[in-house]
């Protein structure tokens, strides 16, 4: 099996650029200006005192880096300030909004029943859909705050000169300043809560106080937030029957037992995301993609990953690709030889496998049968809002923060996928459990989401400089082994599946793929997000789907002509990948050995194996 490539040694700072040894190999050297061995040692001082304040800043700010913020506004109000047609188009707005809301201030006073509202919340925005926000003063209050709302958009978009990106994240930081101030989030201006209150005398506020310490103390040691005990993994989650046949230091490769007489002979290998744990694909019996994938007649093989601590943090993402995907495929290839392999990549876990497969077509090594990517970027260039921030300023920041960590943890990532949805995620949990005094049960999906893992600091590094910073892969840079990779060297069948209301691959940017690739694809739009949208199993209520199949010599067509073009389905869209890839299967045999202790593939454990339970 592949062992790990050490490309730089102990103690050099992770902020690195790549490049072409004479030889003709991939080296990682420092970037300008960072340390060496001759430098005076004022400089180094110097150079340690700044990126030790700035980790110690990003631990404050859940990474995000204030300079990026700073000079996104500053180029804003540089801007707006050159701007006198703009400036008095919103002293005309202010004004008219005022006027609105004086307007209907005085009809509720009449007409406090039959008054419409000046201005209605968008589509899902749900903090002021209870009835009691219709009633005076509350009326007035959230109506205000929407204008008001409304009224930042107009000043912080449409400036004519500003920097797109610096527009995109004045608008986005400002969004998060404003839902702070949402009466939604205060007891005095919430009449839910208001009412709650007077009800039962105050105890919802105790009930609230006695959440917020708990949820405090469990943070404080590290434990899982309230009402994950009730989904233990490996006892309620996680339970298909399987054996770890192999393991390393990053990977456990998990082989699921057959659940039918035969099987597929062409076995699938699932390649999950190493930002979380592996079994979001297997979750209960009911909502578990491997076991509807294993009655279906399929092989399964699951990479599970290693959650990385600070030992690991020169592990990068070459390191990944060898010892995760390849070893992986190695193995599946010693318990059922000869057989092509269906591989199939979730979210970055796809990323890495485009990687590993746009190499391995490259070198001529035909050992995949298809390729299937779920909610899989590898096109960065409009990847949403997660990347609004995804300069050289905070990028740097992070690397300072990683540095001394060694990795990047699970609630420093936590932070930025919640700031994404916060008034559901960060803002509705607030009035929910701490002003209410509620607590909702947690379900299978929720203990999953908050059973979080960790990323080397080198490979985080890579991902967030080659990746998204500079859009390696897509724009034919990325190298591996000291060569580019391009994914138009592809030629299996794919099958690439997107989610409507993805907020972290936007549907948009995975129907990339289409630009990228010059093979048969058939790209699938599903209803959900980035999680819901692919734990869709049938019978799931409210799902629909959306699917087209390109030939190799179609036209190109946009994705919104696209989804206009394309009728929508109810149903999971678990069937008709079943159905691909059964089509691309040979007859049924009888199921393969589990491992192959003959050739030195012992099963070693029970799934779901021991690298999913580190914490």
């Amino acid at each position: 099996m592949p062992e790990i490539q050490k490309l730089s040694p102990p103690g050099v700072e992770f902020a690195h650029q790549t490049a072409v040894t004479a030889a003709g190999k991939m080296a990682v050297v420092p970037r300008p200006g960072l340390v060496g061995a001759g430098e005076d040692s004022v400089q180094r001082l110097g150079d340690r005192i700044d990126r030790s304040w700035h980790a110690f800043l990003a631990r404050r700010t859940k990474g995000l880096s204030p300079l990026a913020v700073t000079a996104a506004y500053s180029d804003w109000m540089t801007h707006l300030a050159a701007s006198p047609g703009k400036r008095a188009q919103l002293v005309d707005k202010a004004a008219r909004k005022a006027a609105r809301l004086g307007r209907f201030a005085a009809q509720c006073a009449l007409h406090p029943d039959a008054t419409l509202p000046c201005i209605e919340p968008l589509a899902q925005d749900r903090r002021f859909r209870d009835p009691a926000w219709q009633r005076w003063p509350f009326n007035v209050l959230h109506q205000s705050f929407l204008l008001q709302q409304q009224w930042w958009h107009v000043a912080t978009t449409g400036i004519h000169g500003l920097d797109a990106r610096h527009e995109a994240q004045v608008n986005f930081a400002t969004r998060q300043a404003l839902d702070t101030l949402s009466p939604a989030n205060f007891v005095a201006t919430n009449p839910v809560v208001l009412q709650k209150t007077w009800a039962e005398g105050g105890a919802n506020l105790m009930r609230g106080w006695l959440n917020l310490l708990e949820d405090w103390q469990r943070s404080l040691n590290g434990n899982p937030p309230h009402g994950a005990d009730a989904h233990a993994v490996g006892r309620d989650l996680a339970i298909s029957p399987g054996k770890v046949i192999y393991r390393n230091r990053l990977i456990e490769l998990i082989q699921y037992a057959a659940t039918t007489e035969t099987v597929h002979p062409e076995p699938v290998l699932i390649v999950p995301a190493w930002i979380m744990k592996y079994y979001i694909l297997d979750l209960t019996p009911q909502n578990s993609l491997v076991k509807y994938l294993t009655d279906r007649g399929f092989t399964v093989f699951m990479i599970s990953w290693k959650n990385p601590d600070y030992e690991d943090r020169d592990l990068g993402i070459d390191d990944y690709r060898k010892l995760g995907v390849l070893a992986a495929l190695e193995a599946v290839n010693v318990v059922v030889p000869g057989q092509k392999v269906h591989a199939v990549g979730y979210c970055l876990g796809g990323t890495l496998l485009s990687i590993a497969a746009a190499a391995m077509a490259r070198d001529g090594d035909d050992r995949l049968a298809s390729l299937s990517f779920l909610a899989t970027q590898t096109d960065f260039e409009e990847a949403g809002e997660l990347t609004l921030f995804m300069v050289e300023s905070q990028v740097a920041f992070l690397e300072d923060m990683m540095r001394e960590q060694g990795y990047l943890d699970v609630h420093q990532m936590a932070g930025a996928f919640q700031m994404l949805h916060s008034n559901d995620l960060v803002w509705s949990r607030i009035v929910h459990d701490y002003l209410m005094g509620e607590r909702s049960p947690m379900n299978a999906l929720m203990a999953w989401n908050a059973d979080g893992t960790r990323m080397p600091a080198r490979m985080h590094s890579e991902y967030l400089r080659q990746l998204f910073l500079k859009n390696d892969l897509a724009e034919g840079r990325f190298r591996v082994e000291g060569r580019p990779v391009a994914l138009t060297d592809l030629r299996q069948p794919l099958f690439v599946v997107a989610a409507e209301t993805d907020h972290v691959a936007p549907w948009h940017s995975v129907f990339k793929f289409h630009l990228l690739t010059d093979t048969e694809m058939t790209f699938l739009l599903a209803s959900g997000g980035h999680n819901g949208g692919i734990v869709s199993e049938p019978g799931h209520p409210g799902r629909h789907l959306r699917v087209r199949t390109r030939k190799a010599q179609d036209r190109f067509i946009d994705p919104d002509s696209w989804f206009a073009q394309t009728m929508e389905q109810e149903g999971s869209w678990w069937p008709i990948w079943a159905d691909w890839l059964a089509q691309r299967a040979s007859a049924r045999v009888a199921p393969p050995p589990m491992g192959a202790p003959e050739r030195g593939l012992d099963p070693l454990a029970n799934a779901p194996g021991s690298y999913v339970l580190q914490a």
